[in-house]
C-alpha cells in the first residue's frame, strides 16, 4: 500500500511563477504572432519572495522541484500522511466503535481498521485530486488557454500538446485510483467483523475521512480559483498584446509596474512585521531597550516587594515603548505606501490623458483594458505575497521555539501581572493565561461525558423552547399544544444532538485536549504554590499572586473602609424571613400589587447569602483592591432590582441636563457651549471624582433623599407604590445586606453592594443632592456641569486659583464625600480627550495607561459576530471621538495594533 506524503501538484500550476518578461513567439496560440506587438520589455509577473528569509526560497524551491518531479512520473504521486492516522488512532476506535456500538479491542480487527482507513483515505484525496484537475480541463478547453504554469509543467508551448498532458495526468490520476478501489476490494475478504455489514463500516469511516479532509476540498476550490485568474490574466495580456503600442504607452506601463513591484516589497515588509507581531517575535532593534535596562542593574540591591514592583515598572515601560515604536513604523510604512500611490495615480493619470487625446485609436476601450490588466497584476501581486507570508509564519514560529533569547523578551502582546519574584508557570501555561479574561476553550463540552452532554442537551432544550413558546402563546396566541410548536422543539432537540455529538476533527481534537490540560495544570499551580488568579480592575488582564498576600490587601481595606462589621452568627434565616414578612405585610395591605409582590419575592429554594470578592487595582501604589459583592442569590436581589427598574428611568428623565451618558454625549453638549460662544482660548477643564463613593454613603441619609428626591419632582407614587413604601423597601436591600468573604460573615453598615442593581441609582440620587450648589454656581455663569456616577466634568472662565478655592470648599460639604480633582486645558474623561489649543476644542480617543490593549483573542471559541462588532465600535468611536483625519488615523493604528497583540 502507498504511503500517504503531500499533494502538491496544484500548488505548482499556481504558484511556481516567475519573472519574466514578455515574448510573443515564446509559445505557439490561436493569436498570431504578427498580433503580438507589445514591448518586450514589458514586465508581466513578478516574483514577491525575494525579501524573504532565504530559507523560504529554498523551501519553495526545493517544493517547485520535487512537485515537477511528481508531475513528471505520477507513478510516485504521493500524498501525506493526515495526522489523525498518526497522532489520534486510540481517540478514532473509541468514536467507531461508538458510532457502531460495536466493541473494537481485538488487535487484528484493529488492524484491519488502520489499513482500510488508510486506504479510504487515499482514496478520498485521489477522487478530489481527479475533480479538480478535471475542472481545469474543462475550463482550459471552454477558453482555448492555459496558464503559463501549465505549459511549464508540460514542456511544451502547443495548446494540443499541453491538453494531452493535462488529460494523461487525469487518467494517470484515475488509474490509481482502481488500484486504490481493487485493494479495498481485496480486503473485503478479511474482513474479521462478521456481525455488522461491512458498508456500513466503511459508510461511518468515509464520513470521518471527509470530515478529517474537509481542508483539500477547500484547498482546491481556493486552487480552482487562482487557475480561473491565471487564464483571465492571460486572456488579458493577449487582448493587449494586440494593440499597436507606442513606445511612449510601453514605458508608462513598465514605470506602472516598477512602482507596483516596488510597492509590493515594502507591503511584503509590513506585512512580515505584522506576522512577528502575531508570532511575538519582533526583530533584534526592538530588544535594545530590554537589554539597556538589564534586571541584573537593581536586582541585587532590592528585594521581594520593592523588587517586585520596580520589575513590573520596567516591563511596563519596555512594553510601552515596545508599541510606541510599532506605531511609528506602521506609520512610516502607510507613508511610504502612499507615496507609491501618489506616483502611480500620478502616471495613470498622464498615460490616461494621452490615450484620451490621441484621435487615432480607442483610447476608451484600451484604456479600459490597461486598468483591468494592472489590477489583475495588482492582485496576484499581493496573493504571491500572502502565500509567501504563509510559509515565513512557519518558519517564524520555529525560530521563535528554539531561539533562547525570546522566551526571555518582554513581548507587546497584553500579559498577566505577576505579583511574584519568580513565575511558576512554564512556557505554555503562560501563553494560556496571556489570552486573557474574555478567552474560551474550545468546544468545551465535546470532552464532556456522554451523560454530561445529553444533561447538558436536555437543560438548553427546555431552556429555549420555553422562552420560544411563552413568546408566541403570549404575542400571537398559539395553542399550547400546537403541532407547530411540537414541530419545533423536535428540531431543536435534533439540532443539539447534532452539534454535540458531531464528531470533532483531529485537529479540533488535539486543541481541545491541549487546552483542558493547560487549564488542568495551571489550577493545580495555583493550589499547590497558594496562588490567586484574580481579574485586575481597569487593566483588562489577570493578576496572579500569593493568596496570603492577597489576604492582607482585603484585612487592610476592612479596616480603613469601617464599612462592615463582622458577625459571628449566620444571618441568613432572619433576612429571608424579614423580607418575605415584609412583602407579605405590604401586600396584605394593598401596599403593593400582586405582580410586584411576585417580582420581588425571593426564590426559597437557591437563595443564599451574597458573596464578596476583591480586584486588585494594579495601575496604583502597593496594589490596593476593589471591593465587588455577588449578589445573584441574595434574599434582597429582586426588590434591588425593582427598585432600579421603577426609580432610575425617573432619575435619567429628571437629570438628563447634568448627566453625562458617554463620551460622544460630552461632546456634543460641549459643541452646544461653544456655540454660546462662552468657550474661550482660557476657559479651563476640570474633572473630579468622589473617592469610595459606593462604600462611603450613609445609609438613613441616602434613603431621606431618596424620597426628596422624588418628593421634589411631584411624586407621591411610583408605579402605584406610594414613598414610605418605597422607603422601607429600599431600607432592607441596604441595611440587611449581608455577605461572606473566606471564612467570615460580615454586615455592611455604611454605603450599598458593589454589585447590587438599585446602589447605583441611589448613589446617584444621592450626588443630586450633594451637586446642587456647584450645579447652580455653574448655571449662573453659563458653565457646562456634567457627572457620570462618581466622575464629574465642567469647564470654567474664571481663574484657576478661584476654581481651586471652589473645590476645596465642596471638600467640607459633607463628612463622607471627598473629591479628588484636576484643572487643566487638556484633560480626559471617561475614554475621550479634550484640549484647547487657543480657543478650538480637540478631542481624541483616550486610554487610561493602566489598561492593557487587550480585546477578545481571535481563537477563542466565540461567535464570529462578536469579532466584527469588535473592531466596528472601536472604529465607530474613534470616528466620533477624533476631532482631525490625523487624530483618526492614529487611534486606527492602535486599533489595529490591539488586534494584532491579540492574535
Amino acid at each position: 500500500m502507498q504511503k500517504i506524503q503531500s499533494n502538491k501538484q496544484t500548488t505548482d500550476i499556481n504558484n511556481s511563477s516567475k519573472p519574466t518578461t514578455i515574448n510573443p513567439n515564446k509559445r505557439k496560440r490561436d493569436v498570431s504572432s504578427q498580433d503580438l506587438k507589445l514591448n518586450s520589455t514589458l514586465v508581466r509577473s513578478t516574483n514577491t519572495s525575494q525579501p524573504l528569509s532565504k530559507k523560504i526560497k529554498e523551501k519553495n524551491k526545493t517544493t517547485t522541484n520535487s512537485s515537477m518531479q511528481n508531475d513528471n512520473n505520477t507513478n510516485k504521486r504521493k500524498y501525506r500522511r493526515p495526522m489523525y492516522l498518526k497522532r489520534l488512532l486510540p481517540r478514532f476506535f473509541k468514536r467507531i466503535s461508538k458510532i457502531l456500538n460495536y466493541s473494537l479491542k481485538d488487535k487484528v480487527t484493529r488492524d484491519f481498521l488502520i489499513a482500510r482507513l488508510e486506504l479510504l483515505d487515499e482514496q478520498y484525496c485521489l477522487t478530489v485530486d481527479q475533480q479538480l484537475w478535471q475542472s481545469y480541463v474543462n475550463i482550459g478547453i471552454e477558453h482555448q488557454i492555459w496558464p503559463n504554469q501549465l505549459y511549464n509543467m508540460a514542456k511544451t508551448t502547443d495548446f494540443e500538446l499541453c491538453q494531452q498532458y493535462v488529460i494523461k495526468y487525469i487518467k494517470d490520476i484515475e488509474h490509481e485510483h482502481n488500484l486504490c478501489q481493487m485493494k479495498l476490494r481485496e480486503q473485503s475478504q478479511l474482513c474479521s467483523i462478521t456481525t455488522l455489514p461491512l458498508d456500513r463500516i466503511d459508510s461511518h469511516m468515509k464520513k470521518i475521512v471527509q470530515n478529517e479532509r474537509h481542508y483539500l476540498s477547500l484547498r482546491n476550490n481556493e486552487q480552482l480559483s487562482k487557475f480561473k485568474d491565471d487564464l483571465h490574466e492571460q486572456q488579458l495580456f493577449e487582448t493587449i498584446s494586440q494593440y499597436r503600442l507606442t513606445f511612449d504607452q510601453n514605458e508608462y506601463l513598465n514605470q506602472l509596474m516598477s512602482i507596483r513591484n516596488e510597492q509590493g516589497k515594502i507591503w511584503e515588509e509590513y506585512l512580515v512585521l505584522h506576522m512577528r507581531i502575531l508570532c511575538n517575535f519582533l526583530p533584534l532593534k526592538f530588544n535594545e531597550l530590554e537589554n539597556f535596562t538589564s534586571p541584573t542593574i537593581y536586582t541585587p540591591k532590592i528585594q521581594n516587594k520593592l523588587a517586585i514592583q520596580v520589575n513590573n515598572d520596567r516591563i511596563k515601560i519596555i512594553k510601552e515603548t515596545k508599541r510606541i515604536w510599532l506605531n511609528i513604523a506602521f506609520y512610516a510604512y502607510e507613508v511610504k505606501l502612499q507615496e507609491y500611490d501618489h506616483q502611480y495615480q500620478s502616471i495613470w493619470f498622464e498615460l490616461k490623458s494621452r490615450l484620451f487625446n490621441d484621435t487615432t485609436v480607442n483610447g476608451n476601450v484600451i484604456f479600459n483594458h490597461f486598468n483591468e490588466y494592472m489590477t489583475s497584476q495588482t492582485n496576484k501581486l499581493k496573493s504571491d505575497i500572502r502565500h509567501n507570508l504563509t510559509s515565513y509564519r512557519h518558519i517564524l514560529l520555529e525560530n521563535r521555539q528554539r531561539s533562547v533569547s525570546s522566551k526571555n523578551t518582554i513581548r507587546v502582546s497584553p500579559e498577566p501581572y505577576l505579583d511574584l519574584l519568580e513565575n511558576p508557570f512554564n512556557e505554555p501555561e503562560w501563553n494560556y493565561l496571556c489570552l486573557g479574561p474574555s478567552f474560551i476553550r474550545l468546544n468545551q463540552s465535546a470532552i464532556r461525558t456522554v451523560d454530561q452532554q445529553k444533561s447538558e442537551i436536555k437543560n438548553e432544550h427546555k431552556d429555549i423552547t420555553k422562552k420560544v413558546e411563552s413568546h408566541l402563546i403570549k404575542h400571537y396566541h398559539i395553542p399550547w399544544k400546537s403541532r407547530a410548536l411540537t414541530d419545533y422543539s423536535n428540531e431543536v432537540f435534533d439540532h443539539f444532538n447534532q452539534c454535540y455529538f458531531t464528531p470533532l476533527s483531529c485537529k479540533e481534537q488535539i486543541e481541545v485536549l491541549e487546552q483542558a490540560q493547560k487549564t488542568t495544570s495551571i489550577r493545580q499551580k495555583i493550589k499547590k504554590y497558594d496562588l490567586i488568579l484574580r481579574l485586575t480592575d481597569k487593566s483588562n488582564n489577570f493578576y496572579i499572586g500569593s493568596a496570603s498576600e492577597f489576604e492582607k490587601k482585603a484585612e487592610k481595606f476592612f479596616q480603613e473602609t469601617n464599612a462592615f462589621m463582622e458577625i459571628s452568627i449566620n444571618p441568613f434565616n432572619q433576612i429571608q424571613d424579614q423580607v418575605i414578612q415584609l412583602l407579605n405585610r405590604l401586600r396584605s395591605k394593598r401596599l403593593i400589587l400582586q405582580r410586584q409582590y411576585n417580582e420581588m419575592m425571593p426564590d426559597r429554594k437557591n437563595s443564599e447569602l451574597a458573596h464578596l470578592y476583591f480586584n486588585p487595582k494594579t495601575h496604583k501604589d502597593e496594589i490596593p483592591v476593589r471591593p465587588i459583592e455577588s449578589t445573584i442569590h441574595s434574599s434582597t436581589r429582586n426588590i434591588s432590582q425593582f427598585l432600579d427598574k421603577i426609580i432610575r428611568p425617573i432619575f435619567d428623565d429628571k437629570c438628563a441636563s447634568t448627566t453625562i451618558i458617554d463620551g460622544t454625549s460630552l461632546i456634543k453638549e460641549l459643541l452646544k457651549y461653544i456655540k454660546k460662544g462662552l468657550f474661550k482660548s482660557t476657559t479651563l477643564f476640570c474633572t473630579f471624582d468622589i473617592r469610595n463613593l459606593y462604600t462611603m454613603l450613609p445609609q438613613d441619609e441616602a434613603l431621606d433623599i431618596v424620597v426628596e428626591f422624588l418628593r421634589f419632582h411631584d411624586y407621591t407614587k411610583v408605579k402605584g407604590i406610594d414613598l414610605e413604601t418605597i422607603r422601607e423597601l429600599a431600607a432592607i436591600v441596604l441595611k440587611e445586606n449581608v455577605f461572606v468573604y473566606g471564612n467570615k460573615i460580615y454586615r455592611q453598615v455604611l454605603g450599598g453592594a458593589m454589585g447590587s442593581s438599585f446602589t447605583l441609582t441611589l448613589a446617584n440620587i444621592f450626588m443630586w443632592k450633594w451637586q446642587k450648589e456647584l450645579v447652580r454656581r455653574q448655571d449662573m455663569t453659563g458653565e457646562f456641569y456634567g457627572r457620570y456616577i462618581d466622575d464629574i466634568f465642567m469647564t470654567w472662565n474664571k481663574s484657576e486659583k478661584a476654581l481651586q478655592d471652589l473645590l476645596d470648599h465642596a471638600n467640607t460639604w459633607h463628612s463622607n464625600i471627598k473629591l479628588e480633582y484636576k484643572i487643566s486645558k487638556s484633560l480626559p474623561f471617561l475614554d475621550v480627550v479634550l484640549t484647547n489649543t487657543n480657543g478650538i476644542l480637540s478631542t481624541s480617543v483616550y486610554h487610561k495607561p493602566a489598561a492593557e490593549p487587550y480585546v477578545v483573542p481571535f481563537n477563542s471559541d466565540h461567535p464570529r459576530h462578536v469579532f466584527v462588532n469588535i473592531i466596528q465600535t472601536s472604529l465607530a468611536r474613534a470616528a466620533r471621538y477624533s476631532s482631525t483625519f490625523q487624530t483618526f488615523n492614529t487611534e486606527r493604528r492602535y486599533i489595529q495594533l490591539s488586534l494584532l497583540y491579540n492574535g
